[in-house]
């Protein structure tokens, strides 16, 4: 009788009901969403890499060797040579590497040279291997493979062709117009940086080079597709190289000696060592968001006990009348903790189905834009934790209301009343 008493108190009070339930829901799916994306950004960045064991490359910083190896952000200070490729690739404890050269762009996009190995070896999430939506590997020495975010921004499949630009910047004037690439395949979406890049071979990278010097084209001097498979194409110099090992027992060995070499002075590091020192520095960012979801959640529920405490003045002869029918306080007082905690109820339930809608609308953008997969899956652990801190904090508000009708509730006011 006391559920179906505070259910329809509640509705009499339609207009400032839907208001109040409106403000309870958004917070709440603000605040789920605001989590989610929380979690999937933290998946989706450690698992941009998976599988490999060492990151090696100029001597630098881990972070900045993260950064440009693996999330194509920046440029290296310096390259590493061709030998010291081939050496490692040729240590017994080393079982794959994938060369990585950059420098170059597409409209925006990063040019990423590597070699087949990249499409065997590369892992990433729980050690998933790339695959193709269209097309296949490097057949040719003008063959380029572009990731899903490439694809769809630009409608490039099979066959099309490109042209890269000298220069990783957004606007370049000095195109490599003269040797184009044709499209041979298509990477499926991986929710990493991959998406947003374009592969061409290490010897294709090479090519549209020859004829250049210190970064600028020699007037007059076109190499034509002909003339550039004719030519010795083995790289000079890489960017970094990834690195698999036999056995992870060889990992800090083989660190610690790359790191103390002689001959080239070499930085060797831990994916997941430097991933995690990267997300301390930027997880600052991700939990700014939640701390301000939390205050519009706060702010809903405040909002909540304004309107208790109002009505709460509108009400004294409604309780004054459960109060001369018998009711006793304590009863009363209960009937506006279960009413509060209804409407908290009601509005987190509308805000979990808000979440579920908007992440349909914003799951495509977000995966075109910032390489972020929202599943349409259950609320996780934590955000279930949410919602029944929510219930609590809604249940507490009534509280405040709860404890002025108990003091305030007087059976003789219904006297007074007429």
């Amino acid at each position: 009788m006391l559920f179906s008493l505070a259910l329809k108190s509640l509705l009499s009070r339609r207009t400032s009901l839907i208001l109040t339930l409106l403000t309870i829901a958004l917070s709440t799916a603000l605040l789920l969403g605001v989590q989610q994306v929380r979690e999937q950004s933290r998946e989706a960045f450690f698992s941009s890499v998976s599988g490999t064991d060492l990151i090696v490359g100029a001597r630098s910083g881990p972070v900045q060797l993260l950064l440009y190896s693996v999330f194509h952000i920046g440029n290296a200070t310096s390259n590493i040579r061709w030998s010291s490729q081939q050496q490692l690739a040729e240590d017994p404890r080393v079982a794959w590497t994938i060369p990585l050269s950059l420098g170059d762009s597409h409209r925006g996009y990063r040019v990423v040279g590597t070699s087949n190995a990249m499409f065997e070896h590369f892992r990433y999430g729980q050690a998933q291997p790339l695959e193709f939506v269209q097309g296949q590997t490097f057949t040719d020495l003008f063959d380029v493979v572009v990731g899903a975010e490439v694809a769809a921004r630009l409608g490039y499949n099979p066959g099309d062709k490109i042209v890269i630009a000298h220069g990783s910047g957004n606007t370049s004037f000095m195109k490599h117009d003269n040797l184009p690439f044709l499209v041979s395949g298509v990477l499926a979406p991986t929710g990493t940086p991959l998406d947003r890049a374009v592969l061409v071979s290490l010897e294709g990278l090479e090519a549209v080079h020859l004829g250049w010097r210190a970064g600028v084209p020699l007037p007059g001097l076109k190499i034509t597709p002909e003339q550039a498979r004719q030519q010795e194409l083995t790289p000079e110099e890489v960017t970094a190289v990834l690195v698999g090992l036999k056995s992870r027992l060889q990992t800090f060995h083989l660190q610690r000696a790359l790191n103390t070499r002689s001959e080239e002075p070499l930085t060797a590091v831990l994916p997941g060592m430097a991933l995690q020192e990267l997300w301390q520095i930027i997880g600052v960012a991700e939990k700014s968001l939640l701390v301000v979801a939390s205050a519009a959640l706060l702010t809903g529920l405040i909002g909540m006990l304004a309107l208790l405490l109002v009505g709460m003045q509108q009400r004294q002869h409604e309780i004054a009348v459960l109060r001369a029918l018998g009711c006793p306080p304590w009863r009363v007082a209960l009937l506006l903790v279960l009413e509060s905690t209804l409407l908290t109820a009601a509005g987190t339930l509308l805000g979990i189905l808000l979440l579920q809608l908007m992440l349909m609308a914003i799951r495509g953008p977000l995966l075109d834009t910032f390489g972020i997969y929202l599943p349409l899956a259950p609320l996780s652990l934590q955000q279930w934790l949410q919602c029944l801190a929510i219930l609590i904090l809604g249940t507490l508000a009534g509280l405040v209301p709860a404890l002025k009708g108990w003091r305030q509730a007087r059976a003789n006011h219904l006297i007074r009343h007429y």
